[in-house]
């Protein structure tokens, strides 16, 4: 099966190819022989009925330096292609919004990888409050005095962004901390957002585990040890990453979340875990692939190929 596949994602000649989890994907299905395009985000058009893209054929290889050709640009008609990937990093704003209700459009004639209705309407911190029993205590507010009453009932809290990506804008505060007041002060100057809060995980200080999962079913997972004197986890922040199984409990989240994930048509999912609590499902645009393969052996890219690809013949 040869398909034609295009990818709306960041400058592919920028990835890091060792890290990075899109052009790993995106090299699996050109050893498969499908037909490779990428475009930015900013290349989305909508014409007179039609989805299109300003996309560049690409051809790939594993070589620092020397990973990208391209061929010429054209004006692509996404609703000509098998499959379209939703990659692009967030932040998770109106420009990334409506990028979803564009190639919703075309979805599912054109498989739209993450499905994208989904993807707009479960962002990672809001889709984990569907599930209470698996996440530690969490507020989602704006106002002040009902973000201290959480702090003064939990003592030491993690604040950050609702929006927010990679680590940035994440802060801990223990129960001797006096800047809650100035953080909020500058959070709402910058927008109208809510924002989320949850109780501080000590567990955290052992690693953030991230879990891949794959048509809702776990294919391994890495661990993400903060840096000293850090709280974050994220590996562009300094994590360290670790190769890690999956416990009994990692189990039992996959079990409760994966249905959802299906039915939704989330293919390609990482979850975050925090000694025993899930504390994030991002569905925008997931990582750990590259990590996995090295400690584990484990292709997750082929394993989602095999899933699109089954899709397509269906």
């Amino acid at each position: 099966m040869s398909l034609r596949v295009a990818f709306q994602m960041d400058p592919i000649e920028h990835v890091d190819i060792n890290a990075d989890s899109t052009f790993r994907i995106a090299l699996e299905a050109g050893r498969r022989g499908h037909e490779l395009s990428v475009y930015t985000p900013d290349k989305l058009i909508f014409r007179e009925g039609r989805v299109m893209a300003r996309a560049r054929p690409v051809t790939l290889r594993a070589k620092v330096g020397a990973h990208v050709t391209f061929g010429p640009e054209e004006t692509l008609d996404l609703a000509a292609c098998d499959v379209v990937w939703l990659r692009q990093d967030p932040p998770f704003d109106m420009g990334y919004i409506t990028t979803t209700h564009l190639l919703e459009m075309i979805h599912p004639g054109t498989l739209v990888v993450n499905d994208p209705f989904w993807v707009r309407n479960h962002p990672e911190k809001l889709l984990v409050l569907q599930f209470p029993d698996l996440t530690p205590p969490t507020m989602i507010a704006r106002d002040l005095a009902t973000i201290r009453a959480f702090k003064a009932e939990h003592g030491d809290v993690i604040l950050k962004p609702l929006y927010g990506n990679g680590g940035a804008g994440v802060f801990r505060l223990d129960p001797n901390d006096r800047n809650l007041a100035s953080l909020h002060e500058l959070f709402t100057g910058i927008n109208r957002e809510p924002l989320i809060v949850q109780k501080y995980l000590p567990a955290v200080s052992a690693g953030d585990k991230r879990i891949i999962l794959v048509e809702g079913e776990p294919i391994g997972a890495i661990n993400r040890v903060p840096a000293d004197g850090e709280t974050r986890s994220n590996m562009h922040v300094g994590g360290r990453p670790e190769k890690i199984g999956l416990s009994a409990r990692d189990r039992e989240i996959c079990a409760a979340i994966g249905p959802l994930l299906r039915e939704k048509g989330q293919i390609f999912v990482g979850i975050d875990v925090i000694g025993e609590w899930l504390t994030e499902i991002n569905l925008t645009s997931p990582t750990g692939l590259q990590e996995l393969e090295r400690f584990d052996g484990t292709n997750g890219a082929a394993l989602i190929w095999d899933a699109i690809e089954a899709r397509r013949a269906a």
